[in-house]
């Protein structure tokens, strides 16, 4: 495995939103308590080429639906070193708004998507409001817009990007749901996603809410853990035991910044 092939791979925390457990599972929580969701974008840094994972709710996408802005991706990016203007790939997993939204932020970035997720977004599902709910059409029309630009990349299914990074097709909580697989020093990670929003959907093998299709949700759990050096190299897209596991990269990003290409810290107790 050459030097190159390895990436730093960053979570960046920008949102928050209290909510309880029984909101997380499909059917509930016997066991209901608070299990708030945290919101991050991703940054993978690599010795020639570099990548975001995402774009996060921009203020009125979040505010409306009641989500706390803690800190705006740029800035998150701009604390690793990662100017938005410099960025030249950004993947995304999905469109819902907590997603692909800061329509902006990368001016000069390639956007890479699945075909599935395009259908999904601009086709027949969309005329039903309870599915269109966690879209704003206004980050669908701006990816239309880059179509048109030529700054978009479809993938159809698993492609790799470069040399040790891939995205995979998982589809589940929507119809082109994709996940990244990154090699680093401690081994191959998977960015999940919301292919799992919380380590307990992966280890309880319960589905999130909010699905397009139940069974290849609960698929997705098998493919990740698949796809990664072992379960525990499995990044779940919503959890705050993420901040817990993973070391700050600097003292004073602790709570908004982890770096998940080195080991996890020991639980305490």
């Amino acid at each position: 495995m050459a030097a190159d092939d390895t990436y730093e791979v960053y979570a960046l925390r920008y949102g928050h939103h209290e909510r309880m457990a029984r909101e997380n599972f499909l059917g509930g929580d016997v066991h209901d308590g608070p299990m708030p969701l945290d919101y991050f974008v991703w940054a993978i840094v690599g010795a020639k080429r570099s990548f975001v994972v995402d774009t996060g709710f921009d203020e009125n996408s979040g505010g409306k639906r009641k989500r706390q802005m803690l800190r705006p991706p740029g800035e998150g990016l701009r604390s690793i070193g990662l100017a938005p203007e410099s960025v030249r790939d950004v993947i995304i997993t999905h469109m819902d708004y907590d997603h692909c939204g800061h329509r902006d932020l990368f001016p000069d970035a390639r956007y890479h998507i699945q075909d599935k997720e395009m259908q999904y977004c601009t086709g027949r599902c969309m005329t039903h409001p309870q599915i269109r709910g966690s879209f704003e059409a206004e980050d669908v029309a701006a990816m239309v817009h880059r179509i048109f630009a030529g700054r978009v990349e479809f993938h159809d299914g698993d492609a790799e990007l470069a040399p040790g990074l891939s995205v995979h097709f998982i589809g589940g909580h929507t119809m082109g749901l994709q996940v990244v697989r990154v090699m680093t020093k401690r081994g191959v990670v998977v960015l999940a996603s919301d292919a799992a929003h919380f380590y307990a959907h992966l280890e309880q093998q319960r589905a999130f809410p909010t699905v397009y299709n139940v069974a290849d949700m609960l698929e997705g759990h098998r493919t990740v853990k698949r796809l990664a050096s072992s379960p525990e190299h499995v990044i779940p897209g919503h959890d705050p035991l993420v901040l817990e596991r993973y070391p700050a990269p600097r003292p004073e990003l602790k709570g908004f910044a982890v770096r998940l290409d080195v080991e996890p810290r020991e639980p305490k107790g």
